[in-house]
């Protein structure tokens, strides 16, 4: 990362989403390649392609239009004033990063079902999952904001510091919008199972290396949170790959090692039953109170991910 100070641009987007989190009253963009991926996709559904390779194109030039937007901003930040350049690093990382909303968003869940208010939890849970919530009970809506706090650890903290620390923000931004394609058209029904599959492809390459990189930033939390790395650290080796994804199980397994919890199992995705393999099945079911422990370990492994990785 070419900058006058590159040691502080990853500590320093890390505290302005500590201390800021999603600016929810501004542009974010996020949202705004949420939007180019809407205008986008029926212009390439209607190339006379496969719908793959129509689906292929449409991540690709979405992927290098932002990294190339990105770059050209910082570039030109540059040549007016090399601080200029260290501030917008500094802002579009922080953008990428998603700590303080992750925790946030799984608080706002964990209170409503302190209150009882369980159709308030399961209408706040849905904002974060993909899986049906019609049916889940208090412990279903517990253990999916738990799974949820463990995946997106690797989504909004390690992989955009990762790429960050490797290419500095155009490679940021380029694997957020990765990650939003996923989100916005990497499903398996009947819609996106062929147009959505390479940009789904594309986020489980992304996110390779980072996932695994988690089990140590997450083990280390559990050592300094309750005495756990190792057992954090031997759940991700039993369990890591016992999942549908072939990236979630690296986080959700230590998570599980660390609370002692049972994840993954049955659960309703567009009307139909997904039996996922269960991670941690030894251990109890999820409860309400695992909800803050879960943001706790989050947290302390997001803040050793930020020092490790822009070390190294």
């Amino acid at each position: 990362m070419e900058s006058l100070f590159p040691f502080l641009i990853l500590p320093a987007a890390f505290a302005l989403d500590l201390i800021i989190g999603d600016p929810h009253n501004l542009p974010h963009p996020v949202r705004l390649m949420g939007n180019a991926i809407t205008l986008a996709e029926p212009w390439f559904r209607r190339l006379r392609l496969k719908l793959f390779w129509s689906g292929a194109l449409f991540a690709v030039t979405l992927i290098v239009l932002v990294w190339a937007i990105t770059f050209a901003l910082v570039s030109t930040a540059g040549l007016i004033d090399s601080g200029l350049k260290n501030i917008i690093e500094i802002i579009i990382i922080y953008y990428s990063i998603s700590s303080k909303s992750l925790n946030d968003a799984a608080m706002d869940v964990y209170i409503s079902l302190k209150q009882n208010q369980l159709n308030e939890a399961k209408q706040k849970v849905s904002y974060i999952v993909g899986r049906d919530v019609a049916q889940l009970t208090q412990q279903d809506v517990a253990r999916a904001t738990v799974e949820t706090v463990a995946e997106n650890f690797v989504d909004g903290v390690v992989s955009p510091l990762f790429f960050a620390a490797i290419g500095g923000a155009p490679l940021a931004m380029a694997y957020k919008m990765v990650n939003t394609l996923d989100s916005m058209v990497g499903y398996k029904n009947e819609k996106y199972i062929e147009f959505g599959k390479p940009a789904a492809r594309i986020d489980d390459a992304a996110n390779f290396l980072p996932a695994r990189i988690s089990v140590f930033f997450i083990s280390l939390a559990a050592q300094i949170l309750a005495n756990r790395g190792l057992k954090a650290f031997k759940s991700a080796l039993k369990d890591g790959r016992k999942h549908s994804s072939p990236n979630a199980g690296f986080s959700e397994a230590p998570f599980a090692g660390t609370l002692r919890v049972r994840l993954g199992g049955p659960g309703e995705y567009f009307g139909k039953i997904v039996n996922k393999p269960y991670i941690g099945r030894n251990f109890r079911g999820v409860c309400i109170d695992h909800i803050p422990k879960a943001c706790d370990l989050m947290l302390v492994a997001s803040l050793l991910a930020v020092v490790l990785i822009d070390i190294f």
